[in-house]
């Protein structure tokens, strides 16, 4: 009776190589709502499909109602709401398969007259055996039910190559002090290991399972975090394991994972990423993927606002979110400037007459030659409203220096002296700077220095939380013998003369100011692909043999000679992040299409989950490395986190019974 839903689509080097974010796109349609149907022609049968709060989410981060509908769904219902009989009609169950999802779905289907003809119901993950003797058991229900199927389909889509499991509170529920006495945390580190392994069970994979080995084991508070990416390999293992009875699952490894939490990189989520997508996300009042752009009115009319979706389906941003800032700035004027001037519509009031045939060719290039100057002028207001938050916020004098600081090029008199001649800049941009200090100088907030700087850059007790928190992330045991509190010793790695990466310029192609900072995940996973990761730091559940490493990099390394040093502007943005540009204003579709056309030459996947969130510029090194090593990298995390919200969530580790609350963002001023 029980069956699993069983994707054709394969990994690595089967028949046919499709793209992270393709997969749930067609699953859900195809091989879920294309396949449902009593009927004998499943277009002319309309079907109801039924979702739970969690299913829904699903469904909206892989398709859009248009493709829904286009599959034969008349209607979309809420399992817990009181819904009209529809006996005439099919019906398609998307649902968790929970005790109460089960009692909801037995009275639909139940006794004489049920809501609906025939139920197909799909499970987003595996359905214990119990729950399926109770709907067996109702001989009422049984002969109702169309299809009975474990999806195994529970992650949620945010890019072409990024998922979440949905767990916004993992940083408190996890890191806080508290947590481990918590109820939330044993749920939180399962849930997200059932969600992390339904992405492998949904696109046939099988990992080799690395994790950021503990760095302490006495027992401590401190001991038990640095635990927590071992806790959650060893539960997504077990749940692999399980998944090998699925139809055409390898029974051998196929792709890397590596997981990682927020200890790996404090500076990633405070610093000031320069791309088109972090500066959005950062400085602008997004809700989620959603801006609304104040657009200047027609013939000196007021001011329309207007809602925009930052998305992949906007060929604009995947042209140029991973662009500089700047560079996103001038190829938007470029592009503007281009387009009108070489499109016929834009070109209607010439001189000269225009025959029969040439008005036609206007008349018909106007509809597309209006959306794409709309598209445009868009994201020409969006980043002129960025250069002006950051001129406004003197954010280039600040970028600076955290970058200096990161890099080992500035010392405590460039912070103070900064601090100083921006008395002004609010309190989040002085907060972050005094983390990413903090970070890479920690002796210098031991004592009352800590004190000093927080009266310095006139922050409150409660500001200097956040920094303070930062032990909860990866302190180290002996850093608490300070009697202020403030003493801190993380371990971020620190290399000598108090820089905390190596500055890799004239390595890489990337040429503009501010433009350096590159999250520690990017040199993680250069080292997971030349099987050179530390094994004391990076344990791995499954060992691979010593002839794994050119197996799974066929195809798939770049050289490693250097880079020769660019100027400047010797190139305006790495060839990564550029896609095939046109003069209308659009790119190919993705990354991964842009670079690699061709699939077959594709090493195997890289996955990457990170606990605790994370960053735009971690979400960027993916795409990046894609290309550089011909090997589809997938981001994963419990969420994803802009400065404001990390902060808030850091600031919110040391309280008492914060887990009886869900943390909300903070207004910073």
């Amino acid at each position: 009776m029980m069956t699993y839903s069983d994707s054709e689509s394969s990994h690595g080097g089967g028949k046919e190589y499709k793209v992270f974010r393709q997969f749930s796109r067609d699953r859900l349609l195809h091989e879920m709502l294309g396949e449902s149907t009593s009927g004998e022609g499943s277009k002319s049968s309309w079907k109801v499909l039924i979702m739970d709060k969690v299913t829904v989410k699903v469904m909206s981060h892989s398709c859009k109602m248009a493709d829904i509908t286009d599959q034969g769904v008349s209607l979309v219902e809420d399992i817990f709401r009181r819904r009209q009989p529809l006996p005439s009609m099919d019906v398609i169950y998307f649902i968790q398969p929970t005790k109460e999802n089960i009692v909801m779905f037995l009275s639909d289907m139940s006794g004489r007259e049920p809501l609906y003809k025939k139920a197909f119901v799909f499970f987003s993950s595996p359905v214990s055996k119990d729950f399926i003797n109770n709907i067996k058991s109702d001989i009422s229900v049984l002969p109702r039910i169309g299809a009975l199927r474990e999806m195994n389909l529970e992650y949620f889509p945010v890019d072409s190559q990024a998922f979440i499991t949905d767990h916004d509170s993992a940083l408190v529920e996890l890191y806080s002090e508290e947590a481990e006495n918590s109820p939330y945390f044993e749920i939180c580190l399962y849930t997200m290991a059932s969600r992390l392994a339904t992405v492998f069970a949904s696109m046939k994979e099988f990992p080799y399972v690395r994790y950021r080995a503990p760095r302490e084991q006495d027992g401590s508070p401190a001991a038990t975090r640095s635990l927590i990416p071992f806790k959650l390999a060893e539960i997504l293992w077990k749940c692999l394991e399980k998944y090998k009875s699925i139809p055409n699952y390898p029974q051998t490894e196929t792709c890397d994972l590596l997981i990682l939490d927020r200890s790996v990189d404090q500076i990633a989520p405070v610093i000031h990423e320069w791309t088109y997508d972090a500066m959005c996300h950062d400085l602008l009042n997004m809700d989620g993927n959603k801006y609304v752009v104040e657009l200047p009115g027609k013939h000196g009319g007021p001011p329309v606002e207007k809602e925009v979706i930052l998305d992949d389906n906007d060929p604009v941003w995947l042209e140029l979110r991973h662009a500089h800032i700047a560079d996103a700035s001038e190829r938007l004027h470029d592009k503007m400037t281009t387009f009108k001037s070489k499109n016929k519509a834009a070109n209607i009031n010439r001189d000269g007459e225009l025959s029969t045939r040439e008005l036609q060719k206007i008349v018909q290039a106007l509809p597309q030659y209006n959306e794409t100057v709309e598209k445009l002028t868009l994201h020409v207001e969006i980043a002129g409203t960025i250069n002006e938050c950051i001129r406004d916020m003197r954010l280039r004098d600040l970028g600076q220096l955290e970058q200096d600081l990161v890099f080992g090029n500035a010392a405590a008199k460039d912070v103070i002296n900064l601090l100083r001649s921006l008395q002004d800049a609010s309190t989040e941009n002085k907060l972050r700077l005094l983390m990413i200090y903090a970070i890479v100088y920690p002796e210098k907030f031991e004592g009352d220095k800590a004190t000093k700087l927080m009266q310095l850059a006139k922050l409150t007790p409660e500001d200097m939380k956040a920094i303070n928190n930062m032990k909860y992330l990866g302190g180290s045991p002996q850093s608490k013998k300070s009697s202020s509190g403030f003493s801190l010793k993380f371990d971020g790695g620190q290399k000598t003369k108090h820089a905390a990466r190596k500055d890799r310029t004239g390595e890489e192609e990337e040429t503009w100011q501010l433009f350096r900072f590159y999250p520690m995940l990017e040199e993680l996973l250069e080292n997971l692909n030349k099987g050179q990761l530390p094994k004391d730091e990076y344990a791995c559940m499954n060992e691979p043999g010593k002839d794994s490493k050119s197996q799974r990099s066929t195809n798939s390394t770049a050289p490693n000679g250097r880079r020769p040093a660019h100027s400047m502007r010797s190139r305006r943005t790495p060839a990564w992040a550029r896609g095939h540009c046109s003069d209308d204003g659009y790119s190919s579709d993705s990354v991964l299409k842009n670079v690699v056309p061709d699939f077959r030459r594709m090493g195997q996947r890289i996955f990457v989950f990170i606990i605790g969130g994370a960053t735009r510029s971690e979400l960027r090194a993916c795409h990046k490395l894609t290309a550089k090593l011909r090997r589809e990298v997938i981001l994963g995390s419990t969420s994803f986190e802009d400065p404001p919200q990390y902060i808030s969530k850091l600031q919110l580790l040391s309280e008492k019974d914060i887990l009886k609350t869900p943390p909300k963002p903070h207004n910073w001023s």
